[in-house]
């Protein structure tokens, strides 16, 4: 935190809250460890305050309040939906949300064993979330861009993670992503962001999905990609028969951005073990078991 940046604390919270939401200031709050460019405070049982923290502009939580309430009734899964608005002010010049609170367990934290069950629930989510998009949903970024136009992120963390005895399987697996036809359907809504970190989960299951601070219009393969990044091992091909919209070219993409994505967590593990402000040392092995995963196949 630079000299120019104001600490986030419960006390500053619940300033916030009288000045612009009074009638929410006598809520319980407690910090909700994890977050980055967002941090999460609980308010009470049922909301969380959702500050802007090290995101550089407030567009991640701009585009949530636009649009998460337009998506939320037609998806089978809870998800954070804005409440309340919390504008900049001299106590803190960014922005702020208070939002639904997703109840169950971070993914990142937690563990699934009713495998099919998961893979059931997911397929429906991702269906039910995969729709064509209005024209003024917010476009495909860089995140959502097809694999190969992704060589150079997927360099960077080859380069800094992969071990050497699995060096060419994983090459091979995204040379066949970048090689894979692109998407030319219609945009279609994209969650963006599916890690084990943004997925709530209890009683052994998905249970909720959070943080749609990334989402787009744009191909569905990087949201299929949650089919080895998230499930466990054995279940992706039920997965991908329940989805039922995937050809053979999405999950080529698919399975190509999955191994990315397993490498990015690898890699933020590796900066955690470093204590490299960002890292986290847990991520190491959830992105080595999600890497195994996509060296299966299906």
């Amino acid at each position: 935190m630079n000299e120019t940046e104001t600490e986030i604390t419960a006390d500053l919270v619940r300033d916030l809250l009288r000045e612009q939401h009074p009638d929410l200031a006598g809520l319980a709050v407690r910090e909700v460890a994890g977050g980055w460019g967002n941090q999460m405070w609980r308010l009470g049982d049922e909301l969380a305050v959702r500050m802007q923290r090290m995101d550089p502009t407030p567009e991640r939580q701009l585009k949530e309040r636009r649009w998460l309430p337009v998506l939320a009734p037609r998806l089978p899964l809870p998800v954070p939906t804005p409440v309340r608005f919390g504008s900049p002010s001299e106590r803190f010049p960014k922005h702020w949300t208070v939002m639904t609170w997703v109840p169950g367990e971070p993914l990142d934290h937690g563990s699934i064993t009713r495998g099919a069950h998961a893979a059931d629930t997911l397929a429906g989510f991702l269906r039910a979330l995969h729709v064509q998009a209005p024209a003024e949903a917010p476009s495909a970024t860089d995140r959502g861009a097809p694999p190969r136009d992704c060589t150079d992120g997927f360099e960077k963390f080859f380069r800094a993670v992969v071990p050497d005895d699995i060096a060419a399987d994983v090459r091979a697996v995204w040379d066949d992503a970048v090689a894979a036809p692109v998407w030319e359907g219609p945009p279609v809504w994209v969650h963006g962001d599916l890690h084990p970190a943004n997925v709530v989960v209890s009683d052994g299951t998905l249970s909720g999905i959070v943080d749609f601070g990334d989402m787009f219009a744009g191909d569905p393969a990087l949201d299929l990609a949650a089919a080895w990044a998230l499930l466990p091992a054995g279940t992706a091909t039920r997965f991908f028969d329940r989805y039922a919209q995937a050809d053979e070219a999405a999950i080529r993409r698919a399975r190509g951005l999955a191994a990315m994505r397993s490498l990015f967590l690898m890699l933020m593990g590796q900066n955690g073990d470093r204590g490299i402000p960002g890292g986290k040392p847990h991520w190491g092995p959830v992105g080595r078991a999600a890497l195994d995963r996509v060296l299966r196949g299906l």
